[in-house]
């Protein structure tokens, strides 16, 4: 058992490493995009799409399917690229279209557009409620789908968040699992300097949540969340799972700061990262 979970925790690294660099390949090919997002995001978006969502890319409006929604919808390329990855559509399509005019791949994701995508996001704050009202139709139809939706820490100065959360515990989502990917830094600066949020764990207590706070670069702790979220359901109440990361995460230059949260890196920043990213990965997974 543990040498297959080690398999696992290998596997989905390098999923996430794959992620991390294509996501980088788009943004610079795209000359448009949020870089210190994408990469804090990139594991959590790996155990999500390989070893928790209940998906089908071949068929990408199955009724069952889990949900997953973007609610920071600037964070979207690292979620294109594992879609690609998925079958969902080409990686040439993607990164040959990216941000271009008329293209279904644009700097905020379209779900009129794009296979895999369930709500169009982007307006910080909205994406939440959204997936509150899919959750309270699944259970108003009997559905045993779960909504996953991925929030941004500055996303949570937005009182409608809040508001969807009351919402939610109100009617006992259980089938609701939030994670907020909480890198700490926002688009102009550190968020406890913009609007602080703190004590976050004790506010989404404070409105009816399950807690889970896990390290958001650490496969194992990223997985030992989303069991511990799978094993709540059915208890009444809905989960956040608090994501601590690193904005940037495996590129020095970008690590920590918010000059890149939208900013496009040139092809000698690029290959710059790419070297850096190179080496990150602890774990091999063989075929």
């Amino acid at each position: 058992m543990r040498e297959k979970q080690e398999e696992l925790i290998g596997f989905l690294e390098e999923k996430a490493l794959e992620i991390r660099k294509k996501s980088l390949m788009l943004i610079t090919e795209g000359h448009v995009g949020h870089p210190g997002a994408s990469l804090s995001e990139a594991d959590m978006l790996a155990a999500l799409y390989y070893a928790v969502l209940k998906i089908r890319p071949d068929e990408p409006a199955w009724e069952d399917r889990d949900r997953f929604i973007m609610s920071k919808g600037h964070g979207c390329p690292p979620l294109y690229v594992v879609l690609s990855m998925k079958g969902y559509y080409a990686w040439e399509e993607l990164v040959g279209t990216y941000g271009k005019l008329h293209s279904r791949f644009q700097a905020h994701p379209d779900m009129k557009k794009t296979p895999g995508i369930d709500m169009t996001t982007g307006s910080l704050g909205q994406g939440l409620s959204v997936a509150v009202g899919m959750a309270k139709a699944a259970k108003d139809d009997g559905k045993t789908h779960r909504i996953y939706c991925m929030l941004g820490d500055g996303e949570c100065q937005e009182g409608q968040i809040w508001e969807a959360a009351m919402f939610a515990a109100h009617y006992k989502l259980d089938n609701l699992c939030c994670i907020v990917d909480y890198n700490k830094i926002q688009a102009k600066g550190p968020v406890h300097e913009i609007m602080n949020i703190e004590p976050l764990s004790k506010k989404w207590e404070s409105f009816g949540f399950d807690v889970i706070e896990a390290d958001g670069h650490s496969m194992r702790s990223i997985l030992d969340a989303f069991y511990e979220a799978e094993n709540l359901h059915y208890f009444g109440r809905p989960v956040v799972i608090i994501a601590h990361t690193i904005k940037g995460k495996g590129v020095s230059f970008m690590e920590n700061t918010s000059a890149w949260h939208t900013h496009a890196p040139n092809r000698e920043q690029l290959a710059a990262a790419l070297d850096e990213l190179s080496g990150e990965v602890s774990h091999k997974w063989k075929k």
